[in-house]
């Protein structure tokens, strides 16, 4: 019997706990460890920061739908591996000995690296439901009394789509209120331009971007390095194309959310081999670690290469679909393993993005991710909208029920009317 350990309970972690259950069967131990007892579903984030979700609506205690499909939990914080001896410690003393490894962490929030950033400091965040809450409590001073707001990313981020969405769902709300005219709106993007998103642009993302930021009155930054944040106001350096300072500015603002960038969490970083300087997993196209053969990876946390050199600096994002296709790809190399055959699925790694704007949206698909590409497509509509909402629906009850199965790229494909690559 073997027993396969994942680390990490979100939009990877359980998806690859019942996954992998399915795949391999009776007699095998399958174990998810995770901070907390309940399942986040991340994208529903921003509208939790303006008030339009609670914390009750986007999450799910995660104890009985694992206990009915066989599958251990154990609630607590890892604060190392030893890879060499198989054994994860967790901050209560209690460790797990394990024969695979699946890491599923999501990254660590470096706020650290820009002064006074984060919600500890003087801007706020959607990076989790208690940053959102907290976004939400701080907005709802703010909304007391408009002024000024700011919202982006900072340089190093890798996860661009939530600012942007942040962005037109606050427009959204304002609007809605009869306060949008009190309320002067800047982006402020460590991209080269208006829809790169870490991806190089998706079709005319560019084009689609500004258009709307334009329309909903919204000023931008790009290029733009955020080096320090006070108590109303956000210091910024922005860089031209051969990344040569520009200009200095000082932001004033009433309230600010600027996304950070991310590192590997320190129980990850701190395995030696494992991972880029970082933190982030290195692995190969079967999702595997390079140094440790029963060590597998996928989501947020691991490792994949900037798509190009931009004069400050960026990553790719690893989108919700893109993962699915990383746990789909471990289980059945997991499956394989354990029957003595070698790995040879692959995730896909394709871009599949469904942005909200709270009265509309806009739809990106990059196969592959990575340019050049097969595939490059880009739309905006309110249907984008209510497929978000949909699939925030029908994602949670796959969660409840227990039978989260990641498919979900080549349904969303077929819906769009795009023919999925083999």
């Amino acid at each position: 019997m073997a027993t396969i350990a994942i680390l990490g309970a979100g939009l990877g972690g359980v998806p690859m706990a019942y996954e992998l259950r399915r795949k391999v069967g009776d007699p095998h131990r399958v174990v998810l460890v995770g901070a907390t007892d309940f399942f986040e579903f991340t994208p529903s984030n921003p509208w939790v920061a303006v008030g339009w979700r609670n914390i009750e609506q986007t999450r799910v205690p995660l104890e009985r739908p694992l206990e009915r499909k066989g599958v251990e939990f154990i609630q607590g914080l890892a604060t190392s591996i030893d890879a060499g001896a198989r054994r994860l410690s967790l901050a209560d003393g209690r460790t797990l000995d394990y024969d695979y490894l699946v890491i599923t962490t999501g990254p660590k929030l470096a706020f650290d690296e820009v002064p006074g950033l984060g919600p500890d400091g003087f801007t706020q965040s959607i990076c989790t439901h208690e940053h959102s809450q907290r976004a939400w409590a701080a907005y709802e001073r703010f909304l007391a009394n408009p002024g000024p707001l700011v919202v982006g990313a900072a340089a190093g981020a890798s996860c661009f789509g939530p600012a942007y969405e942040f962005a037109m769902i606050v427009d959204t709300d304002l609007r809605r209120r009869r306060l949008r005219d009190r309320v002067p709106m800047t982006f402020v993007t460590s991209e080269p331009y208006i829809g790169h998103m870490g991806l190089g642009g998706v079709g005319d993302s560019k084009g689609l971007m500004e258009s709307t930021l334009r329309q909903r009155h919204i000023k931008w930054i790009t290029n733009a390095k955020v080096t320090a944040a006070e108590a109303g106001k956000l210091k910024v350096q922005e860089f031209d194309d051969d990344a040569k300072p520009r200009k200095e500015h000082e932001l004033p603002f009433g309230y600010a959310m600027i996304l950070p960038a991310f590192r590997g969490v320190d129980a990850v970083a701190g395995v030696e081999g494992l991972c880029n300087p970082r933190g982030f997993v290195i692995v190969d196209e079967h999702q595997r670690s390079r140094r440790y053969p029963n060590i597998f990876s996928a989501g947020v946390c691991i490792a994949i290469p900037p798509v190009e050199p931009t004069p400050v600096p960026t990553g790719a994002p690893k989108t919700g679909f893109m993962i699915e296709s990383m746990v789909s790809a471990i289980a059945e190399n997991v499956a394989a393993d354990l029957a003595g055959k070698p790995a040879t699925a692959k995730g896909t790694w394709n871009a599949l993005c469904l942005a909200d704007f709270g009265d509309s949206g806009a739809a990106f698909v990059a196969l592959p991710q990575i340019p050049p590409r097969n595939v490059t497509w880009a739309k905006e509509g309110y249907w984008v909208h209510l497929a978000k909402i949909a699939f925030e629906k029908y994602f949670m009850r796959k969660v409840r029920v227990g039978s989260v199965t990641p498919v979900y790229e080549k349904y969303l494909l077929k819906l769009l009317g795009i023919e999925a690559l083999k």
